[in-house]
């Protein structure tokens, strides 16, 4: 049996933190005079900082200079993390930690997949960073999601195969990037919005550990 590797993205799937991205990225676009709504913030999910700012940008229709760019991603980024000073155990989302456990428990390669440059800081927050074996964020890679570097990098990190590889992502991009790779992709969300994905969850509550036995023996 090879080894696998379990990759799992951060933003919507460990932890919500798209709430505090909305929040920061909102309040730039207020200062546009940029109507952002949340449904204009799914676009932004699994998508690089840089990219997400011209997603907004082009909403307004606005053209601006990059070092108006680099001062507004700069204050996006203050801001979030002023969110972040906050968060501790209480921001897992359900079902989360037991998944972990149990994947621990089996041995299992657990690896952290995410465009976001504050991982780390955000699983010490939470005071689960001991479980992750590897970490890839938005600091490690050139290439955002639907690009499957983070993953394929995860998976080297963990010595695993791509198609040893299980992802677990939130966003239609990062399902997109698993399914590049060659990897086995789990949507945690809505599955209308995630059918690319092989396999679907509402959340971690609905993943039985008979369905983990079957990835580990895959």
């Amino acid at each position: 049996m090879n080894k696998k590797a379990f990759i799992f993205d951060l933003d919507g799937v460990i932890v919500d933190t798209a709430k505090y991205h909305y929040l920061a990225w909102q309040k730039i676009a207020s200062e546009l005079g940029i109507e952002f709504t949340p449904e204009h913030n799914e676009e932004l999910k699994g998508v690089s900082r840089v990219r997400s700012l011209d997603i907004i940008l082009n909403l307004g229709k606005i053209n601006a200079s990059q070092q108006d760019k680099d001062r507004w991603l700069v204050q996006k980024n203050e801001d979030y993390l002023g969110y972040l000073v906050h968060m501790d155990e209480s921001e897992i989302l359900p079902g989360v930690l037991p998944v972990l456990q149990y994947l621990k428990a089996k041995n299992q390669a657990i690896a952290l997949g995410s465009a976001s440059k504050n991982a780390r800081p955000i699983l010490e927050k939470v005071n689960i960073i001991s479980y992750f074996d590897a970490i890839v964020d938005g600091n490690d890679v050139t290439n955002a999601k639907p690009d499957p570097e983070v993953f394929v990098q995860a998976a080297k990190l963990l010595n695993a195969r791509n198609e040893d590889s299980i992802v677990f992502e939130d966003s239609v991009a990062g399902i997109q990037a698993a399914n590049t790779a060659g990897m086995t992709s789990i949507g945690i969300g809505e599955e209308s919005i995630l059918h690319e994905a092989q396999f679907n969850f509402k959340d971690f509550t609905h993943i039985e550990t008979s369905f983990l036995d079957v990835l580990i023996k895959k």
